[in-house]
């Protein structure tokens, strides 16, 4: 007989080993020497009932807290807004009142230390920075930026004459020292009508 590998694997070996016990052992009273230990065939057939029942057991436990996992799983969110929406009502019934909040397992809002001149200082220049850096522009200083354009447009009549040039629109300049830089140039066609 091969050894078992897991534990259900043993389970289902020692109910064999039962099993053959009850049928080749049929005197309960007889004793057995096993492992060193003497027991009679009842005991040894007890404490083999035992491993199964306590394995069975096991798996039932196993089986029963998945569902209760999966149960909590799809309940768990809608249970979760409801708590946290009753927290804000709690919060503003109570609003600083810290014993009234610590009543409810709530610590009162921490006041927001104000930042000191240096620290102010030093924030504006990482900001300024990183608009630097990013090439990044307020609406204000986007405002004067226009793109650099130069069309054609060509109009085709219907009657089938010779096309038709509009004249150019004057470019646009860009101030200097912006993002946008270089210039592009599109011709652009009407369909024909037919």
């Amino acid at each position: 007989m091969s050894q078992p590998t897991g534990k259900n694997d043993q389970a289902a070996q020692v109910k064999q080993l039962i099993s053959g016990t009850n049928k080749h052992y049929p005197n309960g009273s007889a004793q057995l020497l096993v492992g060193g230990a003497t027991f009679t065939v009842t005991s040894l057939t007890q404490l083999m009932q035992d491993f199964v029942n306590t394995r069975e057991a096991v798996e039932s436990s196993k089986a029963a807290t998945k569902a209760k996992i999966q149960t909590e799983a799809t309940q768990s969110p809608s249970q979760l807004a409801v708590i946290s929406a009753f927290v804000k009502v709690v919060r503003g019934t109570f609003g600083n009142s810290a014993d009234a909040l610590a009543d409810f397992g709530l610590a009162p809002p921490k006041a927001r230390a104000p930042m000191t001149a240096e620290a102010k200082a030093v924030a504006a220049a990482k900001r300024a920075a990183t608009r630097k850096a990013r090439g990044t522009m307020g609406k204000n200083q986007k405002k004067p930026i226009k793109g650099d354009v130069k069309a054609t447009l060509v109009v085709t009549p219907a009657n089938g004459s010779a096309p038709v040039a509009a004249p150019a629109s004057p470019p646009v300049v860009v101030p200097t020292g912006s993002a946008q830089t270089g210039s592009a140039q599109t011709g652009t066609t009407a369909p024909r009508a037919s």
